[in-house]
Order: structure tokens, then C-alpha cells, then sequence
């Protein structure tokens, strides 16, 4: 299905994509219940378009908001000014997107500073005779105060509440101040997971940022849609004779604008990228590499085969690659010796966990379970190359215990009850620290690019076997602390079992 960049807002993961935030079985079971496996999106009883059934939590312990995604995306635009329509209490994620901005400039070898954001600041009134002159006034203070190549604006559950024109007001001030307004349609309530945050922010840049009359093609360009962490492509990619366009976070607004002139598109995750590349092919023909994503082995030599197929590289692809696995693969057979019978558990978005799994097998960990934060049945290319969960199966075997949980601490003590690692790979922190009361230690990715390409193997070896190490402080930790939870939970074997309950017994279930 063709993006549609004349709405001003795109669609939610669920309408457009069938996305669940709860399951439980095998990953090869859920692969094949995915639109991936079957070509098509056919009717069932998971919603529309999708057969997954999806378990349904009576309730929801902890977790985020698309906004908060959104927000932390524009506010980590060199650039650019962030502007929240909204109360002031949502800009209280500013303090994880201030450590995230700060902690990338310094990843990327530049000086670290404070992102720049404002909000209008509604208040009760406000909701009831309107916000969209305080907005017009705030966007306007951004721009006269720090002189912005763009500006964001992030709508917020209040906004939405009370229907505010927020289109009509960015586009009177886009018009009057001769700068980009970019409009965010993140409502906190629009979307079951924050993954659709990524899609609005990657919406609204591609309606006014991006440059709509690219000039010519670049032909050594690559587009890499990534987060804040390392970057890892810069080297990579010169060893094709490319350049990589590392956007969108930590990036200038002049780079995301010359996205339309790349050759090709690629990310590290197609759960985070997957909407920007698809809608950059669909719209300018920048190809989007379509290959496993680069984790491990496999996966990696795939995907740079896939770009230098792209960009006319085999040569110089196939040079590259017989180069790092020579250099890597003594030093990943001695991580295999040092690693070997210790089991590891994943708990991160759902592509991106797909690749590190793979990781973690090349490594020799064994991999009983692991908790994804939502799964998309497929991508927005729709394109059987992309499919991730499929190709950590065929690649690396299958996940007995695979569980889709939109970050819920009451089930996590219990799926690691179930699984038994000796470690944990997490990538948002809110669940590290349970983990280390249960006597596990915690790997936290900060660094988004730790695990990616053939060195990224080599790092994320080292750092379990770091973590390994502080076994007997977490141990320690765990026999002086308590749990929140009343001893029936804590005896339970099914961390499902609520959400079991609670679902209506529709004809044709499979959990």
C-alpha cells in the first residue's frame, strides 16, 4: 500500500501495518502467522488484515507514548527547534532526550549540548476555549529566540482532546516565517505503541523537509536511517566508495533535505526506518536495500551485497567482505570458547532484536527466549526480503520462548523466571533494573550501533563477557531486595496468564 503524503498525518502501525504489543509462543510459529509468511494479509481474528490473535492485557503497568518518540527524535536535530503542544508535563522527556542528544553529538566526535525545545504550555482553560493562538505564539518565540532551520511541532493527547487546527496554524506560520514547520500528529492515545512516533516525525520531514525537487542523483550517497548511537556506516560504507547520510536523529536539517538525491536508502532496523525508506523509493525512486539487516555474518554480508548491488560496488563489496571475516573470525571464535554454554535473553524493539539474537548465536550464546516490544507482521515495503523474524529463523534456528509485551514489569519477572538467562541484552532501561534485583546482570544498549556489522560482534562479545563478570554483585543485589508483587504472581509459570484470561474465546484462537 502506497504512502500517502498528501494526509498530513500518517497512519498508525496497527491500521497500516496489522502491529500487536502482546503475544506468546515460538518465533517460528509467529512467523508464520505473519503477513510475510503468506504473501498476503488475509482475514483472521487478530484485527484488520491480520490473523495473529493478540492477547489483550486487562490492564498497562509502564510504558511510552508515540510522542515521546517523536519528541525525541526533532528535539535531536542539530538544527532545529522542538515545540510541544501540549501541557507542560509532557516535556518531562526531555531529560532522556537531553542525555540522548548529548551522548550522540559526543558519539558522532562532536561538542555536546542541550537540545532546544519549547512548549505552549496549555493549561485548563486552554482546553476549554482552544490552544492554537498560544501554539502560534510559541512557534513563533522559537524562531525569533534561536533562529532554526525547522521547527518542530508535536501534538499530545490534549491537543487531540480538544481538536485543535493544528495544520492550519503551522502552515500560516511556514508561510510567515520562511522556515519549515513540521507537524507531528503523535497523540499519545492514536497508537497502542510508540513505534508510530517514528512513522509521524518521518511523515511530517518527508512533507516539508526533504526537498520535494531533488537536484541530480548523488550516485555514492547512501541514505542510513539510525539513532543516536555510533557511527559505524561512515567506515563501512567508504570501503564501498560511499557516503553515508546518517540522519535523522543527530543530523542537520540540510542533510534529512537531500535524502530525495541518495541512491539508495538503508537502517539498521526496519522497525525504526522502514516508513523513510519506503516512502523515499515510493516518492523519488531512492532505492530502499532490501536485504536481512547488517547482524552477523549472515545478515551482514547480505546486506552489503544488496547496497553494492545497488550502487554498481559487487567488486569492492566481495573485497571487503572476504577482508573482515578473516580479521574477525579468530577473534569470535575465542568469544565462542569464553561464551560457551551461557544463555543469553533479548529484550528490545522487534527488528532490532531479530538481528541481535543473531548476534548472540554467532557467539555461540544460547538464546531460550526473548521479549520484543511490539511486532509489525510486515513492512511498509511489503517486500519478502525484509522480513527479519523469518530470516533469524532460517539463519539461526527458532526461539522457543518468543514474547511480544509493550514493556511490562509484571510479566518480565516471569518470562525470566521461564528462560533462565545468565544475562540480559535490554535496550530501554526501565526493565534493567528488575533484572538486576532477580540477580541478572544488565547489558543497556545506550549505543544503538554496538551489535551492527562485523566488528559490532566483536564489541557486544566483549561487553557480555564484561557483564558476566558482575555476576556476584547482581547476586548480592538480588538477596538484599525485594519484589513488588504478591507471592501468587511470583509463582505463576504463565507470565500470560492475566492477559489469557482476558481474552474472549474467539473461534479459530491460537493461544
Amino acid at each position: 500500500m502506497a504512502i500517502n503524503l498528501r494526509s498530513p498525518s500518517a497512519e498508525t502501525r496497527e491500521q497500516r501495518l496489522g502491529t500487536i504489543t502482546s503475544w506468546d509462543g515460538p518465533a517460528s510459529r509467529l512467523a508464520n502467522e505473519s503477513a510475510f509468511s503468506r504473501g498476503d494479509c488475509g482475514p483472521g481474528c487478530g484485527g484488520k488484515g491480520q490473523r495473529i490473535c493478540e492477547l489483550e492485557s486487562p490492564f498497562s503497568q509502564g510504558s511510552t507514548c508515540s510522542e515521546q518518540i517523536a519528541e525525541s527524535q526533532a528535539s535531536n536535530v542539530r538544527d532545529a527547534v522542538l515545540v510541544q503542544h501540549s501541557p507542560i508535563g509532557c516535556a518531562a522527556g526531555h531529560i532522556n532526550s537531553n542525555a540522548f542528544f548529548r551522548n550522540g553529538l559526543m558519539r558522532r566526535g562532536l561538542a555536546p549540548r542541550n537540545v532546544t525545545g519549547l512548549s505552549s504550555n496549555l493549561i485548563e482553560r486552554d482546553m476549554i476555549y482552544g490552544g492554537a493562538e498560544k501554539l502560534r505564539a510559541t512557534i513563533k518565540a522559537a524562531v525569533e529566540r534561536h533562529q532554526p532551520k525547522a521547527v518542530f511541532v508535536a501534538t499530545s493527547c490534549a491537543t487531540g482532546i480538544i481538536g485543535d487546527d493544528v495544520e492550519s496554524v503551522v502552515r500560516d506560520c511556514e508561510d510567515e516565517l520562511g522556515v519549515p514547520v513540521v507537524a507531528m500528529y503523535c497523540e499519545g492515545f492514536k497508537s497502542k505503541h510508540w513505534s508510530s512516533g517514528f512513522d509521524a516525525i518521518q511523515h511530517g520531514v518527508l512533507r516539508h523537509v526533504v526537498k520535494p525537487k531533488p537536484g541530480p542523483r548523488q550516485d555514492n550517497l547512501v541514505n542510513i536511517i539510525v539513532l543516536w548511537g555510533s557511527d559505524v556506516f561512515t567506515p563501512m560504507l567508504a570501503e564501498l566508495g560511499l557516503e553515508a547520510n546518517n540522519i535523522l536523529t543527530v543530523a542537520s536539517v540540510d542533510e534529512i533535505a537531500r535524502a530525495s538525491e541518495a541512491a539508495a536508502s538503508a537502517t539498521f532496523c526496519y522497525s525504526v526506518g522502514g516508513y523513510l525508506g519506503a516512502a523515499l523509493e515510493e516518492q523519488y525512486g531512492v532505492q530502499e536495500i532490501k536485504a536481512p539487516q547488517p547482524y552477523g555474518f549472515d545478515g551482514t554480508d547480505a546486506w552489503l551485497r544488496a547496497l553494492a548491488k545497488a550502487t554498481g560496488r559487487e567488486e569492492r563489496a566481495e573485497a571487503y567482505i572476504a577482508r573482515e571475516h578473516a580479521r574477525v573470525r579468530p577473534q569470535i571464535e575465542r568469544l565462542r570458547e569464553r561464551l560457551k554454554g551461557v544463555r543469553g535473553y533479548v529484550a528490545m524493539g522487534a527488528a532490532y532484536a531479530h538481528g541481535v539474537i543473531g548476534v548472540l548465536r554467532e557467539l555461540g550464546v544460547e538464546v531460550p527466549g526473548s521479549l520484543v516490544f511490539h511486532h509489525d507482521p510486515v513492512y511498509d515495503s511489503h517486500d519478502v526480503r525484509q522480513d527479519t523474524l523469518g530470516h533469524m529463523i532460517d539463519a539461526y534456528g527458532d526461539v522457543e520462548h518468543f514474547s511480544i509485551s509493550n514493556r511490562q514489569p509484571y510479566q518480565f519477572y516471569n518470562l525470566l523466571k521461564r528462560s533462565d538467562p545468565d544475562f540480559i541484552i535490554i535496550r530501554h532501561g526501565g526493565l534493567a533494573g528488575l533484572a538486576s534485583r532477580l540477580g541478572v546482570p544488565a547489558i543497556a544498549l545506550g549505543d544503538a550501533s554496538t551489535a551492527i556489522g562485523y566488528q559490532g560482534m566483536i564489541d557486544l562479545g566483549e561487553e557480555i563477557v564484561d557483564a558476566l563478570a558482575q555476576r556476584k554483585f547482581h547476586q548480592d543485589l538480588a538477596g538484599h531486595t525485594s519484589l513488588p508483587y504478591k507471592q501468587w504472581w511470583l509463582d505463576q509459570a504463565d507470565p500470560y496468564l492475566l492477559a489469557r484470561q482476558n481474552a474472549p474465546q474467539a473461534a479459530g484462537s491460537r493461544v
